[in-house]
């Protein structure tokens, strides 16, 4: 086995075992989460930080070896998930802010995209939460589902939810493609984010910026802080994801559940569908 083949494997092996912490940790907050003091204003901190670290897994360059083809690919397949994903939401009659929060953690990069969104709408608590769950739910499924499949690389990148279970899915062999195709769909998150507005809310957040500002200057960063930031990164969004995890209230989440299982389900229908015929064309 090459080396290249090896450190290939290892990286999928470490994504598994990242997808798996943060879901557990948003499992066990759901199980403490009514014994435990208010946690937003500390949940929310954290999800922004580990937002702005995640810059550092993209940059320019590798977004531009893309081609102009997968690049147009990525635009449409995201625009028309997450617009598609906000019209489906008003047919099944639910809340804007939970159909937003599914359409940006869909369209984007799951619970990142959320909580890059979740202050830039009018939403509950609950609604961040069942996001969040629905995110992980389905992106697990497309994780399995896709390669069974036989899905192309980019065709990963393109429809599965999380960065780390994008990693999870991809052949060894073809990693960093599905990787660098999803990371293009991070890349649109300030767009969108931008593009919501919102009231007394500046045109772009600061914590925005500071993954824009991480995203130019990646290239620079030498690799053993690469790797010490991805683990610091998914330190912070476990951290998160427990805190989101003790907001939800399971009775709660089951009166509202018919609705946002069925969007989650159109959603992961759409992404995977849109970013199949996306590639077909172009």
């Amino acid at each position: 086995m090459t080396p290249d083949l090896m450190a290939a494997y290892r990286k999928r092996a470490r994504a598994r075992r990242v997808d798996g912490v943060l879901i557990v940790a948003l499992v066990l907050g759901v199980v403490v989460g009514g014994r435990l003091p208010d946690l937003t204003g500390v949940t929310r901190r954290l999800l922004r930080t580990g937002v702005v670290l995640l810059g550092l897994q993209l940059s320019v360059a590798r977004l531009l070896g893309l081609g102009p083809g997968v690049l147009l690919a990525v635009l449409v397949t995201v625009s028309v998930t997450f617009f598609g994903t906000l019209w489906l939401g008003r047919l099944l009659r639910l809340p804007r802010g939970l159909c937003v929060l599914v359409a940006s953690g869909f369209s984007i990069c799951g619970a990142s995209a959320i909580a890059a969104v979740e202050g830039r709408v009018d939403r509950e608590d609950e609604h961040v939460a069942t996001s969040v769950a629905l995110v992980t739910l389905y992106g697990t499924l497309a994780m399995v589902a896709l390669p069974l499949v036989n899905a192309s690389p980019q065709w990963i990148g393109l429809s599965v939810h999380e960065v780390a279970q994008v990693a999870a899915a991809a052949p060894a062999g073809g990693l960093a493609t599905a990787m660098a195709v999803k990371l293009g769909r991070v890349a649109l998150l300030a767009p969108i984010v931008a593009g919501l507005g919102g009231r007394g809310a500046p045109p772009v957040p600061a914590f925005l910026l500071g993954f824009l500002v991480l995203m130019l200057v990646s290239p620079l960063v030498p690799a053993v802080v690469l790797d010490v930031a991805t683990t610091a990164t998914t330190v912070v969004l476990a951290a998160a994801l427990f805190g989101l995890g003790t907001s939800v209230r399971p009775m709660a989440l089951l009166r509202t559940s018919p609705g946002a299982l069925l969007l989650g389900l159109l959603s992961t229908l759409l992404v995977c569908g849109t970013g199949y015929l996306s590639l077909r064309v172009v």
